[in-house]
């Protein structure tokens, strides 16, 4: 959620978000499917990191110019893409912004 959308909630409606947020992690914790999650820093504190003919070069910020930032992760192991969406549309914060859902690559996948 945006900081600017977060402002606009009143606070009975950023508690209730709050308790939605925590049943849901109760769920799916007490099922197994919640595997870790955890928040990001602030943009402001990314450094993003290229080697340039043998060289790193280190910059301020976040490599994306976007509006979105990604603000924490939550890491489940379900039994399809389809759970793994209808977790993510069940996250209070899916009625403002969005929740990416993405796949692990599976290191044995990958071509050499």
């Amino acid at each position: 959620m945006f900081l600017h959308q977060r402002e606009q909630l009143s606070d009975a409606e950023r508690q209730s978000r709050l308790g939605q947020l925590g049943d849901l992690l109760q769920e799916i914790a007490e099922s197994g499917e919640l595997v870790g999650s955890g928040a990001l820093s602030d943009p402001l504190n990314t450094r993003t990191v290229t080697v340039r003919e043998g060289a790193p070069e280190v910059t301020d910020g976040p490599f994306g110019e976007a509006k979105e930032q990604l603000a924490g992760y939550f890491l489940v192991d379900c039994e399809s893409m389809e759970r793994a969406t209808e977790i993510a549309a069940r996250f209070p914060d899916a009625r403002d912004c969005a929740v990416e859902v993405r796949p692990l690559m599976d290191p044995s996948g990958l071509e050499m």
